[in-house]
């Protein structure tokens, strides 16, 4: 079995889901990995990871509208607040989420569904440089 791993560093705009499908493809295919598994995991606590609809940008927008209502940015809810009032949001939609997600390979390709994309959630207001480890592991 063979192992190979990339750091995939991606700029975000602050708050927003961003595809990265794209580059975590070009990982695997880099690997010459045929038939495994991709193992993608966000180095950070305040951003996630997520499979998710890639034809519809409004499924993207009810998700983040949910989570805005489902956690809000109300500092008078939260003890932890050193980084700012969206720091421990960010956190708890973290925590909600994935900081890991893992997709078979198959024919040197993730098989991801047809309206399948992987995204970056990224849960702080303002722009963060993010990190995310891509392990391929296979024949």
């Amino acid at each position: 079995m063979n192992h190979y791993q990339e750091i995939i560093k991606v700029k975000t705009q602050g708050k927003s889901l961003q595809k990265i499908t794209r580059q975590v493809e070009a990982v695997v295919a880099h690997s010459g990995v045929n038939s495994g598994l991709c193992t993608i995991f966000i180095r950070h606590t305040s951003a996630s990871l997520l499979i998710q609809e890639n034809a519809d940008p409004d499924v993207l927008k009810d998700l983040a509208t949910f989570f805005a209502k489902l956690v809000p940015e109300d500092p008078s809810r939260y003890i932890h607040n050193a980084e700012g009032p969206d720091d421990m949001p960010a956190h708890i939609r973290s925590a909600l989420t994935h900081t890991s997600e893992q997709i078979p390979i198959s024919h040197g390709r993730l098989t991801l569904g047809t309206w399948q994309g992987i995204y970056l959630w990224e849960h702080r207001q303002y722009s963060h440089q993010r990190e995310i480890v891509v392990h391929v592991s296979g024949n």
